[in-house]
């Protein structure tokens, strides 16, 4: 029972915290009032016509896929300390991770997921 009285305890001074540096920060901040606040930003010369621009989807789609393979390999970094006491299971089993991340590199190679044009 101790373990939820702390974790109700954590998670309620945690809520305290982040309310407290809420009404600081609206309290104790300068307040300026401006129209060009508002207005986008863009290296300090004034916008033209309107922001919002259609992105390449190819961006998002290459970080996504930049992102999931680098986080993958974060999973092999526990298994590589490990290798030893797995012993063929272990080998199988990081074989099979292995062979689905090929597949999934194949798969987004031939989509075309991996070209800039």
């Amino acid at each position: 029972m101790s373990v939820f009285y702390l974790f109700i305890t954590v998670l309620i001074t945690a809520a305290f915290l982040v309310v407290a540096a809420y009404v600081m920060a609206k309290l104790l901040g300068p307040r300026s009032y401006n129209t060009v606040k508002g207005e986008p930003f863009e290296c300090g010369i004034p916008t033209h016509g309107t922001s919002w621009l259609p992105m390449n989807i190819g961006y998002y789609l290459f970080a996504l896929l930049f992102l999931m393979f680098d986080v993958e390999t974060v999973f092999l970094y526990p298994w590589a300390v490990v290798v030893k006491d797995l012993g063929v299971s272990g080998l199988f089993t990081i074989g099979f991770f292995m062979l689905v991340l090929v597949f999934g590199l194949v798969y987004a190679w031939r989509k075309g997921a991996l070209e800039w044009k």
